[in-house]
């Protein structure tokens, strides 16, 4: 195959989806004789600072293929790392090209305005010399594990609310209830809520210790920035969303509370379960949602907002409808995979369903071993076993676990056997370093809600 001049092989190619580019491997064979050297930092809150060193080609008959690789590997970290400060050091004219490209104007300015709200700073690209690249400044964080005394463990879903009650690690109470935070825009109804599942936990045990949050979004310290639950509610109310639960935890008392976002909780979740590190949480559900802990079970300090980051560089990608891009996670490793390919495969969905309604649709296929369906999961795992050699560029995985609904009964089966399989068959170094699994059943015992619990430190 090639693409941009670019020559790759792809031994296993998605079989409704031959277009399919993966942007792992086509970076591999783009690198191969690439020899100019540039550095890409991206600069978040706190002075931290995450620097990736590569090379481009820096020709006039590479140009195009310098861009899109450059353009690419960046928005990879943005949406990896986050940050509202890009410095691209050692090629002038690629830095003007990004410049243009994420303004307010651009064609990435979904992305500029994304992380202007997320940081409330313009995001800013800057062109610099390549001995001016800033240095490195990283700070992971000790993320949960503690069971000690009475704790509150509450997960944030955009359906339902789960809390559980725990004491010294062990569940003594857990509820879920019905909630609709995305079609309130009111921030109180979600305060509510929340206040209602912390009262209901609290009067479950002796006192309260501690409040540990599992929720969708990215947050700085306790504070949502960005968060689908939060979906409706107008940004001039969105001082009410930062201290939400702030708010709701001094009702309880004077108690620690942590809010992490959910990827993150499930990673930790499995790191717990099988007491290891070096753990990426993969949930295919409404979206794609990532979560990662390091070898010491520490959370990077990243967003891991993945849905948004690029694997898929065809040019007949699909479009993600909010982000307007196209080739990101979210049409891969989510529903949105799933609905897309079934035409392909010969299986017509009624347009007045519901996305997850249409999910059903196709799994209900599959329990029956129907052929079409079958070749959808197929596609899905040969999709993740290339995806997995790009997302091991950016993160050290060892234990890949697959979460949500996509990976429910037969389906989920398929994918993980047929990623397992592309993996061994074609990369084999990675199939041997990285176990793709679905959680153990120490894992699912330890709980969305019951990891939350775990997350402050209440001996601070």
């Amino acid at each position: 195959m090639e693409y941009l001049g670019v020559k790759f092989d792809l031994k296993n190619v998605p079989a409704l989806d031959p277009g399919f580019i993966p942007f792992g491997v086509w970076m591999d064979a783009y690198l191969k004789d690439a020899k100019t050297p540039i550095a890409i930092a991206v600069e978040r809150q706190e002075g931290q600072i995450s620097v990736r060193n590569t090379f481009i080609h820096g020709t006039a008959e590479m140009a195009k293929a310098d861009y899109r690789y450059v353009e690419r590997y960046m928005k990879f970290l943005l949406w990896s790392i986050g940050g509202f400060k890009v410095y691209i050091c050692g090629c002038s004219d690629i830095a003007k090209k990004l410049q243009n490209a994420y303004s307010a104007t651009g064609e990435r300015a979904f992305d500029y305005d994304f992380f202007q709200k997320l940081y409330e700073q313009e995001l800013t690209i800057l062109d610099l010399p390549l001995d001016a690249c800033p240095a490195a400044n990283e700070a992971p964080r000790p993320l949960g594990g503690h069971l000690d005394g009475c704790r509150i463990g509450f997960d944030a879903g955009g359906s339902d609310r789960k809390v559980s009650a725990v004491i010294d690690g062990e569940c003594v109470y857990s509820e879920e209830v019905v909630w609709h935070p995305k079609v309130n825009a009111d921030p109180s109804y979600q305060y509510e809520g929340i206040l209602d599942s912390f009262r209901t936990a609290a009067s479950k045990m002796p006192r309260v210790d501690g409040i540990g949050v599992s929720s969708a979004g990215v947050f700085v310290g306790n504070a949502p920035m960005i968060s689908s639950i939060f979906y409706c509610v107008p940004r001039d109310r969105w001082d009410e969303v930062k201290t939400v639960f702030d708010r709701a935890a001094a009702e309880i008392g004077d108690v620690p509370i942590v809010v992490a976002n959910d990827g993150d909780v499930s990673a930790l979740a499995g790191a717990m379960g099988m007491n290891c590190g070096n753990i990426m949480g993969l949930a295919m559900g409404t979206s794609e949602a990532v979560g990662y802990v390091d070898k010491d079970k520490n959370v990077l300090g990243w967003i891991s907002e993945l849905a948004f980051a690029p694997v898929d560089l065809s040019e007949d990608a699909m479009q993600d409808e909010w982000s307007t891009d196209f080739g990101v996670g979210c049409k891969y490793f989510s529903q949105d995979a799933v609905i897309k390919l079934a035409p392909r495969a010969g299986i017509e969905l009624d347009p007045s369903l519901t996305p997850a309604e249409k999910l059903k649709v196709v799994q209900k296929l599959m329990e029956a071993d129907d052929a079409r369906a079958q070749a959808i999961f197929k596609d899905i795992g040969t999709y993740l076993a290339h995806t997995v050699v790009l997302y091991n560029k950016f993160y050290d995985i060892q234990h890949l676990m697959l979460l949500g609904r996509v990976m429910s009964g037969k389906g989920g089966d398929t994918i993980l056997a047929t990623c397992q399989e592309v993996l061994k068959n074609e990369w084999p170094a990675m199939y041997e370093k990285c176990q793709v699994m679905l959680p153990d059943e120490n894992t699912r015992r330890v709980g969305q809600s019951a990891a939350a619990a775990s997350l402050p430190d209440i001996r601070k």
